[in-house]
Formats: C-alpha cells, sequence, structure tokens
C-alpha cells in the first residue's frame, strides 16, 4: 500500500509540528545514555571490544587540553577511549568528563564539558549518537550573589592562557587522533 492509500482513508502522513521540544528531550536522553556508557568505563573498564569515540569542539568554554593539541586541533578532536586511558571521570554536577590519554607518547589530561560533545559512538556495537552544539556557546550568566568558578585542570596539566589559546575558524573538518599503535597485540600477533 502507498501512502496516497493512507490519505485516501483519512490519514494524513505529515507529521505536525510539536509544541513541545520532544527533539531536545529526545537528545537529553541521548547525552544521558552517553554519560552512563562514560560512567560505567569508569568504573568497571571496557568489556570485550567495546571501545568509545568521543568528537568535542575544542574552542569551547572550559575545554582544557594542551596547546599543542589545541593548535593541531583548533575547532574539533575525535579522541578513541580504547586501550590506553585512564583517570576517566564524569562530573554530572560540573557537566564535565575528564580523562587522561597519550598523545605522541605524551601523557595527558583533557576536560570535556558535555555541552562541546558532538558525538559518542562505540563502533563495537555500530552506536552513534549525534548531539547539537551551536556554533557559538551561550553566554552564561551567574544568579545574583553568586561568584562563578572556572573548571580547574588537573594537576598533571597546565592549562593554556586565555591569550595563547587560538580562535577556532570556521569550516574545518575534524580530525582523528588514532591510538593504533598503543593498542594490544592480539595472541599470536607479532610481538
Amino acid at each position: 500500500m502507498s501512502d496516497d492509500h493512507d490519505e485516501e482513508n483519512g490519514f494524513d502522513t505529515a507529521l505536525p509540528d510539536s509544541l513541545m521540544p520532544y527533539d531536545s528531550w529526545i537528545e537529553d536522553s541521548y547525552r544521558h545514555v552517553m554519560l552512563r556508557a562514560l560512567d560505567y568505563a569508569a568504573e568497571h573498564g571496557l568489556p570485550g571490544d567495546h571501545h568509545f569515540y568521543l568528537t568535542f569542539r575544542t574552542d569551547w568554554p572550559g575545554v582544557e587540553m594542551p596547546d599543542r593539541l589545541r593548535a593541531q586541533y583548533p575547532h574539533e578532536i575525535t579522541i578513541v577511549l580504547q586501550h590506553q586511558f585512564w583517570d576517566l571521570k564524569v562530573d554530572r554536577a560540573r557537566q564535565i568528563v575528564s580523562v587522561g590519554l597519550s598523545f605522541g607518547g605524551v601523557p595527558s589530561t583533557l576536560v570535556i564539558p558535555v555541552a562541546a560533545i558532538s558525538t559518542f559512538a562505540d563502533p563495537h556495537i555500530r552506536l552513534a549518537l549525534r548531539f547539537t552544539v551551536p556554533e557559538q556557546p551561550p553566554v552564561a550568566v551567574a544568579p545574583a550573589g553568586e561568584n562563578v568558578v572556572p573548571v580547574q585542570p588537573a594537576p598533571a596539566v597546565q592549562a593554556a592562557p586565555p591569550q595563547a589559546r587560538p580562535e577556532a575558524e570556521g569550516g574545518e573538518d575534524s580530525q582523528v587522533v588514532s591510538l593504533a599503535a598503543f593498542r594490544k597485540r592480539g595472541p599470536g600477533g607479532p610481538g
């Protein structure tokens, strides 16, 4: 049967505009799924062949990463959480994820606001969640009488002074940092 047949029977197949923010609620639910997966990995490790790709905006306020990485990836980066990561933490109150990774053999700690994450994927099960990240971050307004405390970097990482951070240029493609060199070799592989 065709859609025309449904219309002939009095069924309107076009979706009406919603006056309720279902898209936003669904995206919030997907973010919750991502945070639960990250919490699980932080507590139990990654079971079997599960691993995560996280793509995030490097120019988003609150992102903390080494200056050399920010210069190399001024707008967006994809990291892989598989075998070689440590201190994975999800701070729901501050809405940040932090994780230790090695880049070119240099250990680094990344602090990533949840709002800066544009994609979460677990390729083992072909799960990919995409999130809306506006081009311009919202301006945070502190409630009257409250001081805004900036996110402090982990002790192992030096935060870049604001003037040393390069500005993002629109239209740049995201780049993937490959951690293949750090992956464990399977049984019988070259040793």
